[in-house]
This record gives structure tokens, C-alpha cells and sequence, in this order.
């Protein structure tokens, strides 16, 4: 059965233009002239889809989303906005529409945001069996949690995963960030098309641009061919853009070009290309204060920004331990062969007593080597590395602490506590960039303008 799309726009000519380029496509259509005579055909032809102009007499195009909340119909929304009104188009994405698209339109784009529309009415459905699935076994899609805090973040999941929508995932790291984002492209109408993840603290400053808008041959020493960025092997797929504050501000630029523009130019190349990626990003640091410091553009975050997934860290929903341990054990024993059935009650109070600074990660890593020692049976105190939960300072305990006397400059302190935490953990760079909260690429960095020998060990 063909789509229904109603298309509202008060210009008449726009308007039957478009009814007429959109029933070629194979959709049925109708057309209302603003958005009290839309309301009206939305209650007798109850379309699937809606195609509104945001400026409009009597009823615009913000005033008739919110009204949509009111009726139990499903629609997905698609506002048309003229260029100037990115932000009513971004604050109407918040409202619930689906995606947006500038005037004057172009076909080849509008085509493809109504084929994901349709999609949506099967994501709904997918999404009201996740929406089961969460409510008896506490599992969404690769996340895991009964936790109030946990289940917060399904409900949003849930909401905003049929949309295009931005969205900014902020948390620790290991507290599954990615595992937030690889769910919303699995719960959305893009789920058959790629998901690309790219660690923006991981490429050198200088290969950034390239890795992301791709290149042409020639466009710099070494580019003997042309290479597609990560837009475009995300083409109609779904781009993660994991620590997104170690981004270089210029190419933090051109990536806001693109999101606004939806359009591409690769280096070297004078040709613009359409591009239908949803972008979402990460970040384990504090955004605003990433702003604040010069790593992050104001308008970029706001743009990525639309919504907000705040990952908690494992220690403030230990609840969720055992449900997320079992799960841990169950795709271990299928990676690795084995038969761990469960895990000692006695164990399952050291987890409960331990912080997991790593988050769901250390504890994923704990349990894949606890699981591989086993092999079969339940998993017990002997599984475990020697020392586990001893790295937690007693009370009073100065050999984990750093102290400086009044008058220590900011950089003086900052050294310190850098190479401290680098001994503490044994000269685990990796580790001791999760405990304080920066990224690997900004460890090095400082260790090598420290001149620290342990720059050069690993």
C-alpha cells in the first residue's frame, strides 16, 4: 500500500509543485493550505507522512507540531524552512518532526528523507518491541539496566530514535557511549544502512579533514587516489564522531557546514555533494567547559546538541551489575567457547563494594578474562585479578594522594598530577587517561612537552 503524504503550504504554486514531483515517487498525496485545514484532512485522509512549510497564516508550521502531540495518529514530520531559519528548523526537530530540508527544495534529497520517513512507521513498531523487551528482561538493543537511571535512557532512546535528530552523548569513559549510539541507528528507520564510528582523538591533526570529507587524488602529498570520507560511507546511514572536543576548531568549522548545508566537498575537489547521514557525537568531557577552553565551537555544539544522553557512570547504579554481568557472560561464552553458568554471590559483593573507575568497560574486561579462566561452571574470587579492588586508597592513605604547597602554578599542578596518576597505574597510559578524564592523543601530548621518560615507555 502507497504512503499517504499531506503537503501544507500556503503558496499555491509551491504547493502543487510539489504534490506533483512527490505522487511521481509513488505516493499518494492531498495538500492543505495552512495548518488549520491540515488538522482537518489529518482527522478524514489520515496520512502517514506531513510536508509542512514553517511560515504559514493562521496555524504555522511550529504551532501545527505541537498540535500533532494532541491527536493519537502517528505522523512523521518534515518541515520546510527557507535558508536563514536553521534554528525554527532544529527547535521543530526538538518538537518531534522528523527532519527538515531548505528551501528551494531539492528533489533528489526530498526523495530520500521521505523514503526514511516511510521506514518509520516500521521503526514504530520495532520500537514497541524494544519497548517490551525493556519492561521483562531490562535489555535495549546492547544496553542493559533496570536502574531508574538506566531506564530514563531507554525512554529517550525510544523517543528519539526514529528521528533524524542530533544527538550529543556525554559520559565517563567505558560507559558505553558508543553502545548509546550503534542502539539509536538500531532502532531507526537507517538500520539497514552503515553505522560509522570515528575516534576524532585517534587521527592526527593533519589527516582529520581527509578522514572525514575524503579527498581527491592530489589534493596533498601522498593522496595518489581519490578516498570517500566518513560521510559518505555513512551515506544514509547513521556517523558517530566520538571525542568530539579533540576535533581541530577549523575542521570543527567545516563540519558545521555541512550539518547546516547538508552538502560536502571533499579536498581537493570544486564539486559539492548532497550527503543524508544522521550525525550523532561523544564526548567524555564537559562540553560547556570544553566551550569554554577554545576546544569546542559554541554554535557547533548547539547544532549538535538537539538532545542530550548523559551515560551515568557504573557506580552510581551498582543495581544494574548483575543484570549487566550476566549479559557480559552470556556474548563471552559465545565468543570464546565457554559454559560460565553464573557468578558467586560472594563475588557479586566485591563487585558491588569496588568503584569501577573504568565503568562498563573494566567490568567487561574483568568478566572476559574471569570467563576465559573458568571456562565452565561459576565464576569466583579465584577468576580474578590478583589485587582487584585493591587500587581503592584507604582513608588517609597519602601514597594515592598529591599534595602542593600554596603558590604551585596551574601547569606545575596539572605535571604532577599527571605523572602521579601515570605511576599509580604502572605507567598504563590508557588507564591513566580514563582516571583523569582526558584522551589519550592529550596524554602523550603533555607527557612529550613534559619531557617525561615515560613518553617514551609503554
Amino acid at each position: 500500500m502507497n504512503q499517504k503524504v499531506l503537503i501544507v503550504e500556503d503558496e499555491p504554486n509551491a504547493r502543487m509543485g510539489l504534490a506533483e514531483l512527490i505522487s511521481g515517487w509513488g505516493y499518494l498525496t492531498a495538500v492543505a493550505q495552512d495548518g488549520v485545514e491540515a488538522l482537518e484532512r489529518i482527522e478524514d485522509w489520515r496520512p502517514a507522512i506531513l510536508v509542512s512549510d514553517l511560515k504559514m497564516p493562521r496555524m504555522d508550521g511550529m504551532t501545527l507540531l505541537g498540535r500533532l502531540g494532541t491527536i493519537e495518529q502517528k505522523l512523521a514530520v518534515v518541515m520546510l524552512t527557507a535558508q536563514g531559519s536553521i534554528e525554527s528548523a532544529v527547535e521543530s526537530m526538538k518538537l518531534g518532526a522528523f527532519d527538515y530540508i531548505q528551501k528551494p527544495v531539492d528533489p533528489v534529497r526530498l526523495k530520500s528523507i521521505l523514503a526514511s520517513a516511510s521506514l518509520q512507521q516500521e521503526t514504530e513498531r520495532d520500537i514497541e518491541n524494544a519497548r517490551r523487551q525493556v519492561e521483562e528482561t531490562g535489555v535495549l538493543g546492547s544496553l542493559v539496566g533496570k536502574s531508574r537511571q538506566m531506564r530514563e535512557i531507554f525512554n529517550l532512546i525510544e523517543r528519539i530514535a526514529p528521528n533524524n535528530v542530533s544527538v550529543l552523548i556525554t559520559g565517563e569513559s567505558g560507559t558505553g557511549k558508543e553502545v548509546v549510539a550503534r542502539t539509536l541507528h538500531e532502532l531507526s528507520g537507517r538500520n539497514s544502512k552503515p553505522f560509522i564510528a570515528v575516534n576524532c582523538a585517534a587521527i592526527p591533526e593533519t589527516l582529520i579533514e581527509s578522514e572525514i570529507f575524503g579527498h581527491e587524488r592530489g589534493a596533498f602529498t601522498g593522496a595518489v587516489e581519490r578516498r570517500a570520507g566518513c560521510f559518505e560511507l555513512a551515506e544514509e546511514g547513521t556517523l558517530l564522531l566520538d571525542e568530539i572536543g579533540e576535533m581541530p576548531i577549523a575542521t570543527q568549522t567545516k563540519l558545521l557546514r555541512v550539518l547546516e548545508d547538508r552538502t560536502l566537498r571533499r579536498l581537493g575537489s570544486k564539486v559539492e555533494t548532497q550527503i543524508n547521514v544522521r550525525v550523532l557525537a561523544a564526548t567524555n568531557k564537559d562540553p560547556l567547559a570544553a566551550i569554554a577552553d577554545g576546544h569546542l565551537r559554541n554554535d557547533l555544539y548547539y547544532r549538535l546538541n538537539v538532545f542530550n544522553i548523559e551515560m551515568p557512570p557504573l557506580r552510581t547504579h551498582k543495581e544494574d551489575i548483575a543484570l549487566i554481568s550476566q549479559a557480559i557472560i552470556r556474548a563471552m561464552n559465545e565468543r570464546h567457547g565457554c559454559s560460565v553458568s553464573g557468578i558467586e554471590p560472594v563475588l557479586l559483593q566485591d563487585f558491588d563494594a569496588y568503584d569501577w573507575p573504568g565503568n562498563v568497560r573494566e567490568l567487561r574486561n574483568v568478566l572476559e578474562r574471569a570467563v576465559v579462566l573458568c571456562g565452565a561452571g561459576t565464576l569466583g574470587r579465584q577468576h580474578l585479578p590478583t589485587g582487584f579492588g585493591a587500587v581503592r586508597p584507604a582513608a588517609g592513605d597519602e601514597s594515592n594522594q598529591v599534595q602542593m604547597p600554596v603558590g604551585t602554578t596551574v601547569d606545575e599542578a596539572e605535571k604532577r598530577l599527571i605523572l602521579r596518576t601515570l605511576e599509580s597505574t604502572g605507567n598504563n597510559k590508557t588507564r591513566a587517561a580514563e582516571i583523569l578524564g582526558i584522551s589519550l592523543k592529550t596524554l602523550h601530548n603533555k607527557l612529550k612537552e613534559y619531557g617525561s621518560a615515560a613518553a617514551a615507555n609503554d
